[in-house]
């Protein structure tokens, strides 16, 4: 159960940073460089290491907190 609730935790977390990641880009580019592009590899960089970091700092607190 702990292993779904943590690949869950990871799905959610790359996602959802994997989707504002490509949003910001893009809007960067669009309206400071005049160009429609997506800076993919900082997106799926940044949606990885979020992924893996927030869902440990969560399980960190939990067993700080006796939860």
């Amino acid at each position: 159960m702990k292993f779904k609730q943590r690949l869950v935790d990871f799905t959610l977390v790359f996602i959802v940073t994997f989707a504002v990641t490509v949003a910001v880009t893009f809007l960067w580019n669009l309206l400071i460089h005049a160009n429609a592009l997506v800076d993919w590899e900082t997106s799926f960089r940044l949606a990885i290491i979020f992924g893996i970091v927030l869902p440990l700092v969560k399980v960190r607190e939990n067993k700080n907190t006796g939860k």
